[in-house]
């Protein structure tokens, strides 16, 4: 039997650079799709991305929209906003979309830490 690996995806870009953070989103619905155990942060710009409609405004010629891709990992993942990144730019947690966290660093470590956990962060 095969040991679920869990994918841990930093994405510190939004609305700044739209290809980087459509590739950091997109790679995290492909390793759902793939059946693993997702964990995307969304820190620095992308933290945008977990105000309602937010990710919606971001659009990328030949990419799938990025609101559908942050569908996909809520709904089989876990989705972070960086505690710092959101007292930065105000945003709390009745702000956030349903389902989404704001946790901070150690939750990170303890992630990225944890047996077969993988990170990237882009």
């Amino acid at each position: 039997m095969t040991e679920t690996r869990t994918l841990v995806i930093k994405a510190t870009s939004g609305a700044d650079r739209p290809e980087v953070a459509n590739q950091a989103l997109t790679v995290a619905a492909a390793a759902v799709a793939a059946g693993a155990d997702v964990s995307l942060w969304l820190t620095g710009e992308a933290s945008w991305f977990a105000l309602p409609g937010r990710a919606a405004t971001l659009t990328l010629e030949h990419a799938a929209p990025l609101a559908d891709l942050l569908d996909v990992v809520l709904e089989a993942g876990q989705v972070t906003v960086c505690t710092q990144c959101a007292v930065r730019r105000d945003i709390g947690p009745d702000d956030v979309i349903a389902g989404i966290r704001i946790a901070g660093a150690p939750t990170f470590v303890d992630e990225v830490l944890a047996p077969g956990a993988q990170a990237l962060v882009y």
